[in-house]
């Protein structure tokens, strides 16, 4: 007889492995920039039993690779830019990595529509692996990297692009929600964000069109997948895992595509999630 958590987690062969998507911010990072030592201690054991361990967030290269550091993950692989960018950890490489996979687009109708309905909005799209090109300096913090002000608005769309950013302060999530549905945005993916943010990303690009590629690149099996995550660009994620699960401070609408819901992140209530990948038998002979 099988118990729902063994269908949800079935046991592996000698020879297979899981691949595990993980969000950062909210999830394994608390929103001061903390990792507790318990979070760093479980991911080091479930990657040492035969689990990928893949970060997947809306973070850039830059902003993702000290994360990787802190919890210990030099080799493997990042999903960055909510999918648009995939990058291979690798010591040896100059700067840490190198990039596998990278989905632009021409952001300009997405760019002149929003512009036209915000234009005191802030405006920046992603300089691959530098940091951002913006229309003006976003608050200190909020992007990571060098913040290149340009000359002309035009200047953000002279070439195809992997992430877009839009900030209006003053802003909440039903605003942004509703503005996207009145001007249409059909030629890219977007996902707002908790204040006002609004990240723009290539049609059909998310954290779970990325991970699905190294799935079968890895050659892990569906029912051998799992995810956790708290946001808005995390609902894709969570439907494509066969296991999923949301922390307790995700919206509403996140938590109904997940199999569970956790704890805070403040609590570490990803902790309980990372423990059922652990397998003490393998850990006791390694």
């Amino acid at each position: 007889m099988s118990t729902a958590s063994e269908e949800l987690n079935p046991p592996l062969a000698p020879d297979m492995w899981r691949l595990i998507g993980l969000d950062i911010d909210g999830t394994l990072m608390h929103w001061g920039g903390d990792i507790s030592p318990g979070v760093v201690s479980a991911i080091e054991k479930v990657r040492m039993c035969r689990n990928h361990v893949i970060l997947a967030t809306g973070r850039n290269i830059i902003a993702t690779l000290p994360v990787a550091e802190r919890l210990g993950i030099r080799r493997g692989w990042a999903v960055c830019s909510n999918g648009a960018v995939t990058v291979r950890l690798n010591p040896q490489s100059p700067g840490g990595y190198d990039v596998v996979e990278k989905v632009t687009f021409n952001p300009r109708q997405a760019l002149e529509l929003i512009r036209r309905e915000m234009p005191d909005a802030f405006f920046a799209v992603e300089d691959l692996g530098v940091g951002f090109r913006v229309t003006r300096e976003f608050p200190m913090g909020e992007l990571v990297g060098r913040q290149r002000v340009v000359d002309r608005f035009e200047d953000l769309y002279h070439d195809e692009v992997t992430r877009v950013v839009i900030r209006a302060p003053g802003t909440d999530v039903s605003n942004f929600d509703s503005l996207v549905h009145r001007i249409g945005l059909n030629d890219v993916t977007y996902a707002v964000g908790y204040s006002a943010w609004l990240d723009l990303t290539p049609p059909g690009v998310s954290k779970a069109s990325a991970l699905e590629t190294l799935r079968r690149q890895l050659g892990v099996y569906p029912d051998h997948t799992a995810a956790a995550g708290d946001g808005n660009n995390d609902i894709e994620m969570l439907q494509w895992a066969r296991r999923s699960a949301a922390m307790a401070g995700a919206p509403a609408n996140v938590k109904a595509v997940a199999d569970q819901v956790l704890g805070t992140v403040e609590e570490d209530g990803i902790l309980p999630f990372l423990e059922q990948f652990i397998e003490p038998e393998r850990l006791a002979v390694l």
